[in-house]
């Protein structure tokens, strides 16, 4: 990642933690640039006057396991100040002349942590209190403190849970204080940014705007761009910002796959072809991806099936408007580290988003893909400053692949069209409850079992419904929407009684992690 070259930055050595883009989120949050770089690849020579700080992310690795990592140490000997976290923490009182050792008691999930010593890298965080709830995702510890630090908190299973070297400015921390789950945790980033690396504020979404048209005119010069629109939030901010770029030499393609939301192409051609006047090409493929699908039930092939014949639409396309080089489309932070490392460290794949992994590897059409390093709620501030509708950027998040994947199992047009009703009703129950706003993502999804129910006397043998809604900052973590009991009845009974195909409703309550946001 190479986001500015003149902007003092924070620079975070990804090890391969799910959590290294949330440390890049918070710090953009304290308005302060951040760069990731791999273990792999970062160098003494990538050190620079623009660093002001360098953070150590965790990851699945052991310390004592040297032949799995590769660092080199003479970057942190730099003078820079040093923050590590989890594994960082570990590895930082390694190199230093610790010693770790697999723990006798691992720590996964939330921890008190004792205050012993002041610091920088703890004012406000413990607020008057002597203990604080922090997020623990460990099994190895520090066993024995490097020379010169001293332990500023403690846990239970964690004598050494936050350690520092005041001279050397060296900070490690055993918990994850970027993830929600930890208390005041944006205090010890916030005081590791301000009070110890002394960086000032210099990051803001109106000048990523700035920043952002400009890249894609130096990319894409005068060539014609194609652009996979949506509809949805990411897709839009894409289409504004290429349409504030290079005007009609884009061209939005907006393909109807037949597992879309209900009434969505009517409103994807009213907002960009009618209101903001952008060149837009509607498709109907509905019944090309359904022959495509037929019989297929393993998720990651049906994403593979949709985002091979989207390309393949896409240059069949490109080829009518003649000299086009580029397709432009709304990828983002969180879709890279779910499909794969963007760092090229040891993140462990999830699954392929439609849009990262499944793309064919000989593409016709080189990417522009202007989001890639944001995550949803920047894309949403973005899409504010570039002057698109409040409806449009507060609509929750909608996969590429759309009912494909909300749907296990095989895909039926009769499955699609008790799903889409389904859908229907429970988004519109959100708004007319004033509850839509309040949630990050919801949706109902059709499971492959059929129970068996009575109506009317009558005895049903019908599909499960199960209804998901989630809370969220940033998509990486979540928790369920916890509804009032009267809500979930009354959805209930809307969608047994209005929709032929489902006689029971189910409510999903599992947090992210465990579980991902959708279903497959």
């Amino acid at each position: 990642m190479s986001l500015d070259q003149s902007l003092d930055k924070i620079l975070i050595i990804d090890f391969g933690s799910q959590f290294t883009q949330l440390i890049a989120r918070r710090i953009r949050e304290l308005g302060v640039f951040s760069e990731i770089i791999s273990h792999k690849k970062i160098k003494k020579n990538n050190i620079d006057k623009t660093i002001k700080g360098i953070i150590l992310s965790g990851g699945p690795l052991n310390v004592y396991e040297i032949k799995k990592y590769s660092f080199d140490s003479k970057i942190i000997q730099e003078g820079i100040p040093v923050l590590g976290i989890c594994f960082g923490h570990q590895i930082l009182s390694k190199i230093n002349g610790g010693r770790v050792k697999q723990s006798k008691h691992r720590e996964f999930g939330l921890a008190n942590i004792s205050k012993k010593k002041n610091s920088l890298l703890t004012k406000k965080f413990f607020k008057g209190k002597n203990s604080v709830k922090v997020w623990m995702s460990h099994a190895d510890q520090v066993s024995k403190l490097p020379k010169n630090f001293r332990v500023i908190a403690s846990s239970q299973n964690s004598k050494f849970a936050m350690v520092e070297n005041q001279y050397k400015k060296f900070y490690g921390v055993q918990f994850h204080p970027e993830v929600t789950h930890t208390e005041n945790g944006k205090i010890i980033i916030s005081n590791f940014i301000f009070l110890i690396c002394k960086v000032k504020k210099n990051w803001s979404v109106k000048n990523q705007k700035i920043k952002l048209i400009k890249e894609i005119r130096d990319q894409v010069g005068n060539k014609k761009v194609i652009c996979a629109l949506s509809g949805g939030v990411d897709s839009s901010v894409v289409a504004q910002l290429l349409n504030k770029a290079i005007g009609k030499k884009l061209y939005c393609i907006f393909v109807n796959t037949g597992l879309l939301r209900k009434n969505e192409e009517k409103q994807v051609v009213e907002t960009f072809r009618r209101k903001l006047k952008i060149n837009l090409i509607y498709v109907n493929a509905e019944n090309e991806f359904l022959n495509k699908l037929k019989n297929i039930s393993d998720p990651e092939k049906k994403r593979k099936i949709i985002g091979n014949l989207f390309i393949k639409i896409f240059e069949r396309y490109a080829k009518k408007i003649k000299d086009v080089k580029f397709l432009a489309q709304g990828t983002l932070y969180p879709d890279l580290i779910e499909s794969k490392s963007v760092t090229g460290s040891q993140t462990s794949k999830i699954k392929s988003h439609h849009n990262v992994g499944g793309l064919p590897k000989k593409m016709k059409l080189k990417l522009v893909e202007p989001l890639k390093f944001l995550f949803k709620d920047e894309v949403r501030r973005l899409g504010l400053e570039l002057s698109l509708s409040k409806e449009i950027i507060s609509r929750h998040p909608f996969p590429g692949p759309g009912l494909a994947i909300r749907m296990p199992g095989f895909i039926t047009k009769n499955k699609i069209n008790i799903l889409r009703e389904a859908d229907f009703y429970f988004i519109k129950a959100l708004k007319d409850h004033g509850l839509y706003d309040k949630i990050w993502q919801a949706y109902a999804a059709l499971l492959p079992v059929k129970t068996v129910g009575v109506m009317g006397d009558n005895r049903t043998y019908e599909y499960l419904c199960l209804l998901r809604a989630i809370t969220s900052e940033d998509g990486m973590t979540a928790d369920f929407y916890d509804f009032k009991k009267t809500f979930i009845q009354m959805i209930s009974n809307k969608i047994v009684n209005s929709i032929r195909g489902i006689n029971r409703v189910v409510y999903d309550v599992t947090s992210k992690p465990p579980s991902t946001i959708e279903l497959e």
